[in-house]
């Protein structure tokens, strides 16, 4: 991220010096106050919306964890979620602030919680890391493959911890699932389905006229400038996830990036090619228009296809292995070995009934063991103590996202497209401009 220029630093410390000129005030009797003050992790929240309402209420149940800071750049929001820390520890202590750089600069926090639109993630999590600071960050991991890229670089180089908010990794039916392929069980794959809506396109909002409490200029940010339009940005205290950004190319990747950060992570997972990817890309034919039909190949000739389906499937050889959230299918020689797919009908069974007959059957004594996580926020905190990667770190987060990405560029250029997934560049077939995006006056990655 690039350094601000003169006069916004200006700005900026005239405006925030109460959390940068000044560190925070860590009171000394907390509702953490079980744990010791050197085991205290203690963290700031970005992007009050929807997503971090739950996010949030999981982070304060741990009594390790002390809420100190909280950033939205609409004011009802922010105001909301500090009277959500200060009501659970019982004082007023939490600092509610508009600029992020308040939160990812102050030396006495030890962590951050990312839950904006896509088109901050990076530049949010790369203030957090130089600074220090460990980062759960949301899925999509970045908006574009060149800030994938520059995360993982900046999170190594700086020894942090960054957990991706991919949270099928710590269900254990999505790991079991992952683990049957892995080790053999369906035979040898061929082909893997992928179920999620379509891409994104350019954002075409009519202007609405501006309310106050909002800063709209650093909701934008290194986005293009646009008029307001509340679906983009709805006021107030979220009880929906907004969908007006997640649709648009400017802010995000549409369902591509949103739910196939989802599945396509899994069908990562399940074919080893964490920190890898595929090597080809292939547009359906009818791309301007298309919401489904992309495919990713890999170097072993396995085919990665966006369809209606039914999550996420692999097909083998000599079975098929179906999962999606409390789904879960085994298909051997055409047979059903297990199954709990619907509650209505699957009755007399349950979702952990069929995987753990199927990893006591298949996996008692597996080759290859998955990294086995009961809860992204836990695993991280963990990992916070043990300098361990995360289950999904930083470079797993990017090498999913970076496969969302080129799926993305065969929706927007019809490309077929070959791909070098070890350094991340294009071999055949694109344009280096397709990784990045033009970022808007003093952000920059």
């Amino acid at each position: 991220m690039s350094a601000p220029s003169s006069s916004s630093r200006r700005r900026f410390l005239q405006t925030a010096t109460a959390g940068v000129a000044a560190p925070f005030f860590i009171p000394g009797r907390t509702w953490a106050q079980d744990a010791a003050p050197n085991e205290r992790i203690v963290m700031g929240f970005i992007g009050m919306g929807k997503q971090m309402g739950g996010l949030l209420n999981r982070f304060l149940q741990y009594p390790n964890v002390q809420v100190v800071a909280v950033c939205d750049v609409d004011t009802t929001r922010r105001e909301d979620a500090k009277a959500k820390v200060d009501k659970a520890y019982g004082n007023t202590s939490c600092k509610a602030v508009n600029d992020f750089r308040e939160i990812t600069t102050n030396k006495d926090i030890n962590a951050v919680c990312i839950a904006t639109p896509d088109h901050w993630h990076a530049i949010i999590s790369l203030s957090a890391v130089t600074n220090g600071k460990d980062v759960y960050c949301e899925k999509p991991l970045t908006h574009n493959i060149h800030e994938a890229v520059t995360l993982v670089d900046t999170v190594r180089k700086h020894n942090r911890i960054l957990q991706t908010g991919s949270m099928q990794r710590s269900s254990a039916e999505f790991r079991i699932a992952c683990e049957l392929v892995r080790n053999g069980v369906i035979g040898e794959i061929k082909t893997v389905d992928t179920s999620f809506g379509g891409p994104a396109k350019p954002c075409t909002l009519p202007e609405e006229a501006m309310e106050p409490g909002l800063d709209w200029n650093l909701w934008l940010g290194p986005a293009p400038e646009r008029p307001y339009n509340s679906e983009l940005s709805p006021r107030g205290v979220s009880k929906n996830f907004p969908m007006g950004w997640r649709y648009s190319r400017e802010y995000g990747g549409g369902m591509v990036t949103d739910w196939g950060a989802h599945h396509i992570d899994i069908a990562q997972w399940g074919l080893g090619m964490d920190e890898n990817g595929p090597v080809e890309l292939r547009p359906p034919a009818d791309w301007q228009t298309a919401q489904k039909g992309g495919q990713l190949v890999y170097a072993n000739g396995v085919i990665l296809n966006h369809v209606t389906g039914k999550g996420c499937s692999f097909f083998g050889t000599e079975g098929e292995v179906h999962v999606n959230r409390g789904k879960f299918e085994l298909v051997l020689g055409g047979k059903t070995k297990a199954k709990f797919w619907d509650k209505d009908l699957d009755k007399g069974t349950s979702l952990q009934r069929e995987y753990t007959l199927m990893e006591r059957e298949f996996l008692t004594n597996a080759k290859v063991k998955l990294y086995n996580s009961k809860d992204q926020i836990q695993d991280f905190l963990a990992c916070i103590k043990s300098r361990q990667k995360p289950v999904c770190d930083v470079g797993i987060g990017a090498s999913s996202a970076i496969a969302c990405h080129l799926l993305s560029i065969g929706y927007y250029y019809g490309a077929n497209l070959k791909w070098d997934p070890i350094k991340n560049q294009i071999v055949s077939g694109g344009d280096p401009k397709w990784l990045t995006r033009d970022y808007r006056g003093e952000w920059k990655v």
